[in-house]
């Protein structure tokens, strides 16, 4: 009997550790009155827009700390379930984020995880493995570029309206509310966080909003993004990125061959038309990545 029973043990212990450990899927924010806002694609832009007033940089940059790391999840969505909804530069915005992260800002390319076309998953997952190696004093970019969607979500914050980055599972799309991204990162070792969003509406996430960070929106809380035949980009990422910081044309305050965030984002803002970039900065003078 007592072999038996100790037969039975083995059995069940073998089974325990074999079994895979299954977690419990996310639940995702419930939401009512969801409109989804579309990125819109043109030919080109008429002419560059008149120069405004430039008033996010101050000129006195401010590098990272020695021995710190950098890191940055990248997400770019273009192919969305189905066709009415693709894009067609989203992801390429972000291949161009990361290049300029490598190229011009010595990010190591095994400390960026790139996400083109990710699910919801996907990208959660990446955020929560990112949290967990990040330390003091490090740095996180995080950047999409995608459609964005507002409605009344149940995400913990006390906005009428909420604003969204849209995702999918594979077969439906599937929203981050503004709350919901402020949950993800509320609790990263470092206050070092440059969030960067090439999506309509955007001017919206504000919620993730901290000491020490930089949320930069290609447009207002109520506009709408545009992606550029001429361009191949988002135009807000192709001023930001491939004019700002690759080429270097937001060198201007002062020109030092640094672009910080902030004289990228003054760059796009002069540039950009039918769309008004915006910025909450909590960082003390000017980020240099």
């Amino acid at each position: 009997m007592k072999k038996a029973f100790g037969i039975l043990l083995v059995s069940a212990l073998f089974l325990l550790v074999a079994m895979p450990i299954v977690l419990a899927k996310p639940e995702k924010v419930s939401a009512t009155d969801v409109e989804l806002v579309k990125k819109v694609t043109v030919k080109g832009p008429e002419s560059k827009g008149k120069a405004k007033p430039t008033n996010a940089a101050t000129g006195v940059p401010i590098p990272l700390g020695e021995g710190k790391k950098k890191y940055a999840i990248i997400v770019g969505i273009s192919d969305y379930p189905g066709e009415e909804n693709d894009l067609r530069y989203a992801h390429k915005d972000a291949m161009d984020m990361r290049d300029a992260l490598v190229s011009v800002y010595g990010f190591e390319e095994d400390k960026i995880t790139l996400l083109l076309n990710a699910t919801y998953n996907e990208i959660r997952s990446a955020v929560e493995s990112l949290k967990e190696i990040v330390q003091e004093g490090d740095e996180v970019v995080f950047f999409f570029s995608g459609h964005g969607a507002r409605g009344k979500a149940d995400d913990g914050d006390k906005e009428a309206i909420d604003e969204a980055i849209v995702t999918h599972d594979g077969n439906q799309l599937v929203f981050i509310w503004d709350g919901e991204l402020r949950d993800w990162f509320s609790d990263f070792n470092t206050t070092r966080i440059v969030f960067i969003f090439d999506s309509c509406l955007s001017g919206g996430m504000t919620d993730l909003k901290a000491n020490g960070r930089i949320v930069v929106m290609a447009t207002t809380e109520n506009g709408i993004a545009y992606e550029v035949e001429t361009l191949q980009n988002g135009q807000f990422t192709y001023y930001f990125v491939e004019e700002g910081m690759i080429k270097k044309k937001a060198d201007t305050t002062p020109k030092d061959d640094y672009v910080t965030v902030e004289e990228a984002f003054d760059y796009a803002k002069a540039n950009c038309i039918r769309q008004t970039p915006t910025i909450s900065d909590s960082f003390e003078k000017d980020l240099l990545l």
